[in-house]
């Protein structure tokens, strides 16, 4: 071998040699993925200068309006952010629905045992599920859904709703969960807030308590970033609400009561909507009375719901659905509210007052975006981007959001 070849060999000997000693770097980890819920959240909220902490991540990354799916109440649309599909498609109809395939129940927010029961869940598969399945820790909190084996899978980690959990305390448990060991820690973390939802019934969404929720949670939030930057935890946020809310008022009511006979048919729901069971033998007299237009209000067979609601379908819709104009109510006469409510939300998804939150902050994001109005199911497939899933079959659609992210 000449000299030149035993000195190119002995180079390549001490390069594969310093190679080998040398620890490559590590890779990162990836981004924790955190969905956000703020019920009630309106997206001119962003701008009452009230939540310095939101409208910062606004600032840092994208911002926009959601188009709530229908009706605009809260179990469907959580359930809707998280399969893609709407409400007519996932089964989650509204907050207080019956199913022929379930006689003798009724699911109702209150009703805890329907909420952990897998069969009212499993016409959809969300988020976590499809997470779980793949390997990927899971941790929702307080989010419709994750109480129940849906598909035969819980998330791994999850608490049953307690409204009395403050908000803060809401923040350290997802945090807590965040400090496990890496191989025990969850890569897709839901967080849920209802002050603004709640401050929004009982005073108006135009009141100083909407505003007092309002700083509260962005306060929670900021505990929130602050113990993800303490922790050196990256994560993409993607913060929502399900629906807005209208300000109501006891001169803009509707009786039930007033069109047809109280003995015709039982509600199952009132206020923003109703739902109508009509008595057995009755269907006739109570679709005569009560179906087509009247001031204020409007009255359809479940199959005749217009198709731009893309509702009436699933079986578990009641046969007659009525919808009053928004900012106005539709209830028995025999309704006797816990306190006077000065909002509601329920109404046509195209009114602006039932529009919600988005706001998306993180490493996947880029800053100073403003997207056009988008559909609600469009956050799905984006969520199943950012934890590396396939997305089931939804209704959603990427490229909505496309231009949010790098």
């Amino acid at each position: 071998m000449s000299r030149l070849a035993t000195l190119c060999a002995l180079a390549l000997t001490l390069v594969l040699a310093a190679c080998a000693s040398t620890p490559r770097p590590a890779t990162p980890p990836a981004a924790v993925v955190v969905l956000v819920s703020i019920d009630g959240f309106r997206p001119d909220y962003l701008d009452r200068g009230v939540t310095p902490v939101l409208s910062g991540l606004a600032a840092q990354g994208a911002r926009g309006t959601m188009r709530p799916s229908f009706p605009t109440k809260t179990f469907p649309n959580h359930y809707t952010l998280v399969t893609g599909l709407r409400p007519d498609h996932h089964g989650i109809v509204e907050n207080t629905f019956e199913d022929p395939a379930i006689p003798g129940v009724t699911f109702k927010m209150s009703n805890r045992a329907a909420v952990g029961e897998a069969r009212w869940w499993d016409q959809a598969t969300p988020i976590w599920v499809s997470a779980e399945r793949a390997g990927i820790i899971t941790a929702p909190m307080f989010w419709p859904g994750s109480e129940a084996p849906i598909r035969g899978v819980r998330p791994s980690l999850w608490r049953p709703f307690d409204q009395a959990m403050p908000p803060s305390a809401r923040v350290d448990q997802v945090l807590a969960w965040l400090d496990r060991p890496p191989a025990e820690r969850p890569r897709f973390v839901t967080l849920y807030f209802d002050d603004v939802d709640t401050a929004g019934h009982d005073f108006g969404p135009e009141s100083a308590e909407v505003n007092a929720a309002a700083a509260r949670v962005d306060a929670a939030l900021g505990r929130f970033t602050a113990g993800l930057q303490a922790r050196g935890v990256a994560a993409n946020l993607v913060i929502v609400a399900d629906h807005g809310m209208a300000p109501i008022a006891p001169d803009r009511l509707l009786y039930i009561e007033d069109i047809i006979p109280k003995d015709a048919a039982r509600s199952l729901s009132g206020g923003a909507f109703m739902t109508l069971y009509p008595v057995k033998g009755r269907e006739a007299e109570v679709e005569k009375l009560l179906l087509g237009r009247r001031p204020h209000l409007e009255c359809w067979r479940n199959a005749d719901i217009p198709t731009r609601f893309r509702y009436g379908m699933n079986p578990r819709v009641a046969p007659i659905f009525c919808l009053p104009e928004t900012g106005w109510s539709l209830r028995n006469k025999d309704y006797k509210p816990r306190k006077p409510e000065r909002g509601n939300h329920g109404f046509d998804n195209s009114s602006p007052e039932m529009r919600a939150v988005f706001v998306a902050s993180g490493p996947a994001f880029r800053g100073g975006v403003t997207l056009p109005t988008f559909d609600n199911v469009d956050v799905y497939p984006l969520l199943a981007r950012l934890i590396g899933v396939q997305p089931e079959s939804n209704d959603g659609d990427l490229d909505e959001l496309r231009a949010a992210l790098r």
